[in-house]
């Protein structure tokens, strides 16, 4: 089955996820991947790619067959730069998902609307381009940016900070695009679902958990 196909997810018994490192190297080469969080938290999955190497192709499948709103993790330091602010002083979401104002990247750079594939890719990447500015953006959009916590999943252990994390390990800018995996009634995927919609659409699945795993393994104390 190809990324064009539409797909319901059955349960499956066979739970196993990758290990980080293989999300990690498919990151880099520009591909997405899933990423679930505990089940006592929002207990959902994420498609995840990097913002840096977004494509129309992987922003139309997360339309079509995630069904989520497209999301931008990046780092508050980018964010601060580009004069994206908060979107509400006191932020009462049960996540606290610090959203910015929205954004899309401006007709020079050759969106129109901002609604397509493409003109979301484009206000992606251009979010990712460490030579963009403010004037390259207009405002309200129709990408959500999100300011992710310093220190990434060590600090808190949100899909945001897993995509920004993801993007720099991948060796890329430290900005992502991500999108909440639902079913075709419009239902959230849980972990059963998830782990066979990976695998049917040959994407890397892991936990944000062995995210936080890997990274306290492999950097040492902070």
């Amino acid at each position: 089955m190809t990324a064009l196909q539409t797909w319901t997810a059955p349960e499956s018994e066979d739970l196993t996820l990758d290990p980080v490192e293989r999300a990690i190297e498919e990151i880099a080469a520009g591909r997405p991947v899933v990423v679930v969080d505990d089940e006592d938290r929002e207990n959902e999955g994420d498609l995840i790619a990097a913002s840096e190497l977004i494509t129309p192709q992987t922003i139309a499948f997360m339309m079509r067959e995630c069904s989520g709103m497209i999301c931008a993790p990046m780092t508050g330091a980018e964010l601060d730069r580009l004069g994206l602010g908060q979107m509400v002083e006191q932020n009462t979401e049960s996540m606290r998902t610090a959203f910015t104002v929205t954004v899309d990247g401006t007709p020079e750079h050759g969106v129109t609307t901002g609604i397509s594939a493409a003109d979301r890719a484009t206000t992606l990447r251009l979010l990712a381009d460490p030579a963009a500015g403010t004037g390259d953006f207009v405002r309200p959009g129709h990408i959500f940016p999100l300011r992710a916590r310093d220190g990434g999943v060590l600090t808190r252990n949100g899909h945001t900070e897993a995509a920004v994390d993801l993007a720099r390990l991948a060796g890329l800018r430290p900005a992502a695009a991500i999108c909440e995996i639902a079913g075709e009634d419009g239902s959230m995927l849980r972990l059963p679902q998830l782990v066979p919609f990976a695998r049917q659409h040959g994407f890397a699945i892991i936990s944000i958990a062995d995210l936080i795993e890997y990274r306290r393994r492999t950097e040492g104390p902070p």
